[in-house]
């Protein structure tokens, strides 16, 4: 059996964080990030927070839009930050285009309802990524949970 180790992941890295922000004021977590045991399982992969349609969606953080369109029905944003990171939100209506530089704070859309698995009417599902891994949004503002996971080697 492995052997336990307590893995806190620094973003993005152990230097100067850069400062983030919840998109959606106020802000309302419905839903806690909940990652699959293997990434081809099922799992929710952000949080969820309440709002109300058409409410302001803002960059949580200062980048780069690489992402607008529509995946699967939802309007989705999706922004890249310093450290590999990249933030995504839907369902949007865009008002940002890819290429465009944001700060955090910068209005980059309008949050539109029917979330699939949203505890309400509307809620604004937030991602996190460093490359293909899936991180909890919520450690951008210092809020996310600790985990235990096993120790390879």
């Amino acid at each position: 059996m492995p052997a336990l180790a307590l893995v806190l992941l620094l973003l993005p890295t152990l230097g100067a964080v850069p400062s983030y922000q919840w998109p959606v004021l106020p802000p309302r977590v419905l839903r806690r990030f909940d990652p699959p045991p293997e990434p081809w399982l099922a799992g929710h992969r952000g949080v969820d927070l309440g709002a109300t349609a058409g409410a302001p969606v803002r960059s949580a953080g200062g980048g780069v839009v690489v992402y607008t369109g529509t995946l699967a029905g939802r309007g989705v944003i999706s922004i890249q930050h310093a450290g590999g990171l990249r933030t995504t939100y839907e369902p949007v209506t865009a008002t940002v285009r890819a290429g465009d530089v944001v700060a955090a704070g910068d209005p980059i859309g309008s949050v539109e309802p029917g979330h699939p698995g949203c505890p309400q009417v509307t809620c604004l599902h937030w991602g996190l990524r460093r490359g293909d891994v899936y991180l909890d949004p919520l450690a951008l503002l210092g809020l996310g949970r600790v985990r235990l996971l096993p120790l390879n080697g």
